[in-house]
């Protein structure tokens, strides 16, 4: 019976026999017989019949089997066209142009083996649709199960920056309801990043080792409860709302590493750039949504509002995860071979990271060159997310609409990171590299923009220097951001710990200088200082970053400049060339 079935489903042409209607004018009127899966499952059967001698018959009963029971089987059939449905036998010699009966012998031999095949036409008929609906799967069981992840980690960090950014606008209403003063402010503000240093590096560890779903699925959930226990926390007093705020950076401290240990494994060469742009992007885009609806939710239905249905989203994002992520394509039981075969691309999946080699990864120029130039990037990048609004009310006319200002260059930074990615892979897939020209970009942009604005007059060109600025820098998500896994994959959530806490040191003492220097100066010297940084990283890193994966061997810092040199004369002869 098996191999009767299979016979037919490998030597038939199955679209000619069921659901083609090519042959349908109206209901009589038929161009070719379509066949039901009744009369398909009979006749492959009968092919493996022992007596031959009467197969001749079969053509002849299943025609008029098929004219008798038209109105069950949903066909109607025209015995003069049966040659053009290649509806044919070996050792056949008969005109098919009319029906041709046998035998009242022969027909009862036919009709025996049809009834004793009458039990077995539910599973024919579940056979033929199982094998329509493969042929017509909905698209988003089509749809690339490593851009689900993708999709996974743009949603965790869109709910990330809505959950850091609520506090600085429903800080305002919380502080006249419990009498804090600018200090108090500043440090609850500050509070946030006591627990994110502390998980920076150990986010990166524990994602290499344990595998970043577990990683990144703590941390969403951590910091989503977290969200949720600040008005508690608030109400009880002022250290438990300390404590609190420091738990929800230990959470988001850790998403950083665990989505770059993820994509590491699950994202090629050739699409790493336009993935982490976009993933990035949840995060200014979160900037967007959380600014956006915090002032109309707490006008609406106060400040603590903010905190519960920002929270709530975590429990739903947490659901998705846990049913459509995996650590490893290795892991996933629904991975189709060909997707593995883009993923992998021959090599096999890295086991999971038991011993980290921290004197090696150390010793290496192109992994200090990556953390020297995140403190580099994050200076100018948190002078700008904490001093923005300040800006603009002192440097700009007080009656402009501030919401718009503050949105505005997040907004562009969201777009132009994911511009910057396509063009990155693009180049990539033509055989250039990228490393020097999307960073350098993510550079030299915003130290130009930056030294514009001592000479805008008007608000509209101050914001359309910020938003130049930030787009600009954007592109810095196809260069620093993606480094991590281009050196070393296998280390990626350690390497991105490593230089985020770097980052974020950037961030903590640039905040604090910016305020010491508006005491004693002017918004041009907070500026020169980010400009004089962004240089300083654009030295560095076209000095000693590289694009191509180190190996764990120890050589001299001359030595290794020397190898940029040639790879980099190699690059340029190349580009000629072409």
């Amino acid at each position: 019976m098996t191999m009767a079935i299979g016979g037919l489903i490998s030597n038939r042409n199955l679209g000619s026999f069921i659901g083609s209607g090519n042959g349908f004018h109206n209901q009589r009127g038929i161009h070719g017989a379509e066949i039901s899966s009744r009369a398909m499952f009979r006749y492959a059967l009968c092919r493996n019949h022992h007596q031959p001698r009467k197969i001749l018959s079969l053509q002849a009963s299943l025609q008029h089997d098929l004219v008798v029971h038209r109105t069950s089987f949903g066909c109607f059939l025209q015995p003069g066209n049966l040659e053009h449905r290649s509806l044919r036998f070996k050792n056949s010699n008969k005109n098919t142009s009319r029906p041709y009966y046998k035998s009242s012998e022969e027909s009862d031999i036919t009709e025996e083996v049809v009834d004793s095949l009458s039990s077995a036409e539910g599973s024919a008929e579940a056979i033929l649709v199982q094998g329509n609906l493969q042929n017509a799967s909905p698209w988003w069981k089509q749809f690339p199960r490593r851009w689900v992840i993708v999709l996974l980690c743009f949603a965790s960090f869109l709910l990330c920056n809505m959950d850091r950014v609520n506090m600085s606008i429903a800080i305002l209403p919380m502080s006249q309801q419990y009498n804090w003063n600018s200090a108090t402010v500043g440090l609850i503000q500050s509070s946030f990043f006591w627990g994110y240093l502390l998980t920076q590096i150990l986010g990166g560890i524990w994602a290499d080792k344990y595998g970043g779903k577990v990683v990144l699925g703590f941390g969403v959930v951590w910091w989503s409860i977290a969200t949720v226990m600040t008005p508690i926390a608030a109400k009880l007093g002022l250290p438990f709302l300390l404590v609190v705020r420091a738990f929800m950076g230990i959470g988001e401290g850790v998403a950083m590493p665990a989505m770059n240990n993820m994509l590491s494994k699950w994202i090629p060469v050739s699409e790493r750039s336009r993935s982490l742009a976009l993933v990035y992007s949840g995060m200014y885009l979160g900037s967007v949504t959380g600014l956006g609806f915090s002032p109309m939710l707490i006008q609406k239905f106060g400040w603590p509002s903010v905190f519960y249905s920002f929270g709530s989203l975590g429990s739903i994002w947490f659901l998705l995860w846990l049913k459509y992520a995996y650590s490893s394509p290795k892991d996933d039981p629904e991975l189709s071979e060909e997707e593995k075969k883009i993923i992998l691309g021959g090599s096999k999946p890295r086991e999971p990271v038991t011993v980290i080699p921290w004197k090696l990864i150390l010793s290496k120029p192109p992994v200090w060159a990556l953390i020297i130039s995140h403190f580099c990037h994050n200076w100018g990048t948190f002078i700008l997310l904490t001093w923005m609004p300040t800006y603009y009310n002192q440097a700009c006319t007080p009656n402009f609409t501030y919401g718009l200002l503050c949105v505005l260059p997040w907004f562009t930074m969201a777009v132009l990171a994911n511009v910057g990615g396509w063009i990155a892979d693009t180049l990539v897939s033509r055989g250039l590299s990228i490393t020097s020209i999307m960073q350098s970009i993510g550079f030299l942009g915003p130290a130009f923009f930056l030294t514009q604005l001592s000479r805008v007059k008007t608000p509209a060109m101050a914001v359309l220097c910020m938003a130049c600025s930030q787009g600009a820098d954007a592109f810095s998500q196809s260069g620093l951001y993606s480094n991590h896994q281009d050196i070393g994959p296998r280390y990626a959530g350690v390497l991105l710990g490593l230089s985020n806490t770097a980052g974020v040191l950037a961030g903590v003492f640039g905040t604090a200088a910016t305020g010491y220097i508006l005491q004693r100066g002017s918004w041009d010297d907070v500026f020169k200082v980010a400009v004089g940084l962004y240089l300083i990283g654009t030295l560095v890193w076209n000095l000693f970053a590289t694009g191509e994966k180190i190996k764990m061997r120890s050589y001299s810092l001359l030595c290794f400049i020397s190898l940029q040199y040639c790879r980099r004369t190699e690059q340029n002869r190349a580009r000629v060339k072409m």
